[in-house]
């Protein structure tokens, strides 16, 4: 009886809680800004850029530890976006012009408008090459902000965490765009020709009906595997493959509830005393499972088993390898690079500024009614949670200022400053909102 489970102890209760991404996250960047600024920094450093080879015979691939996480695990990061958006285009807050026209203006005002002040700012410094790092405040890190909007509980409307969700989930559409268009120098056009062929066969399962989920795996990992020597950065692998996974689920709510009530029936009736679940009961479970599998489409099967992993594997090991930053050298560099104050300006400016004003334009212009029980206030608190770059950002610098380890070190430092502000302030605008009416 549930009277009798035991209490769910403190730990348990955050662990299972919307905020624990969010905290994990915060946690694990701190823990590398703390260990890189103190006497283990050596060591902590060689960690992440000691070599690791993977071969195949006679072929290798080798990088460096940093590097597998950032082309290797982020990978199933970006297939994971890719999950979320194709979710939320076909069955989600995005799938009508209606729904979606709010949070996609938030979106692209909240990734204009960034790029423009960065743009400007860098130019009055008249440094080309630190241009490159335009595309940094554009991104919203959408576990550290919906982490925040966590921590408030009640007092925001469900709506708003919808918003947010749905802004940042555009936002992520947007920022992999960028990556592929702009953040890709020199293509090997037979590598990603290949490629091109891997993806229209999973495209091709798809529409033949395949809804087992390994041979979409083996396909994602020959396609990362081209992906990889073509030049175009391999995180894109992970979200072409995301759109071709089946949406559709291969057996109805109606023949899976009758179906279901028939094999409940016959493990019943082919029951005996002995307390081990005999062989026949057995055959019938075996049946039970395949048909909870068959009532759900291969993408909601995928995106259930890596929630887990990206938030509380993926994107906290991404963190420790990327965040961490000698702060007295960072610090220095940041104040003095024009890169870093464009970064600065992009999120705590550029973010709130164009998420509330697009905002506002597409409620204006287009009559975009506003989130349920939502007020300007919790928008304007929603704004400046979209300044949390953090992850996105980290990656986009490292593929912007790719050797070029001033620029990259400065903008580190703006970004995780800068993310850290502009979620501080989110959370005390939104905790200084009226508490949501139930």
């Amino acid at each position: 009886m549930a009277g009798n489970l035991p209490p769910i102890s403190p730990l348990a209760r955050l662990v299972r809680s919307e905020a624990f991404p969010g905290i994990l996250l915060v946690a694990s960047a701190l823990f590398a800004i703390a260990v890189a600024n103190s006497p283990w920094s050596e060591g902590w450093s060689h960690l992440w850029h000691a070599d690791f080879a993977i071969r195949l015979g006679d072929a290798a691939i080798q990088k460096s530890v940093a590097h597998w996480i950032n082309d290797g695990l982020m990978v199933l990061f970006f297939f994971f976006v890719g999950l979320e958006i194709k979710h939320e285009v076909l069955d989600g807050e995005l799938r009508t012009f209606r729904r979606a026209a709010l949070p996609v203006a938030a979106a692209i005002g909240g990734m204009a408008v960034p790029a423009a002040i960065y743009a400007a700012v860098v130019g009055l410094h008249g440094d080309p090459a630190a241009m490159r790092g335009w595309g940094i405040p554009m991104a919203t890190d959408i576990a550290f902000a919906l982490g925040v909007l966590a921590l408030l509980g009640k007092r925001v409307p469900p709506s708003l965490k919808v918003f947010l969700a749905s802004l940042a989930i555009a936002d992520d559409l947007g920022a992999v765009m960028v990556i592929a268009i702009f953040y890709t120098d020199e293509i090997a056009w037979q590598y990603l020709g290949i490629g091109a062929a891997v993806l229209a066969a999973s495209f091709t399962a798809n529409k033949l009906g395949v809804r087992k989920t390994w041979p979409y795996v083996v396909l994602g990992l020959l396609l990362w595997a081209l992906f990889l020597q073509s030049g175009v950065h391999a995180t894109i692998a992970g979200v072409a493959l995301a759109l071709t996974i089946p949406a559709r689920r291969k057996l109805d709510e109606v023949e899976f509830t009758a179906r279901g009530r028939a094999l409940l029936d016959e493990f019943d009736r082919v029951g005996d005393p002995d307390p081990l679940t005999n062989a026949q009961q057995l055959e019938v479970v075996h049946e039970l499972q395949q048909h909870a599998c068959a009532v759900q489409a291969p993408l909601q099967r995928m995106e259930h088993a890596l929630h887990g992993l990206i938030a509380y594997f993926i994107v906290p090991v991404f963190a420790l390898a990327n965040a961490g930053v000698d702060v007295r050298v960072g610090l220095a560099d940041a104040i003095e690079h024009p890169a870093a104050h464009g970064v600065a300006a992009g999120l705590l400016l550029g973010k709130p500024l164009g998420v509330l004003v697009a905002t506002w334009l597409a409620w204006r212009l287009l009559r975009c009614p506003l989130p349920e029980g939502t007020t300007w206030r919790h928008l304007h608190g929603v704004a400046w949670l979209a300044g949390i770059g953090f992850t996105m950002s980290l990656f986009i610098d490292s593929l912007a200022f790719a050797g070029m380890p001033a620029a990259f070190e400065a903008s580190k430092v703006a970004i995780l400053a800068a993310s850290g502000v502009a979620g501080t302030i989110g959370f005390l605008v939104l905790r200084g909102a009226p508490a949501a009416k139930r």
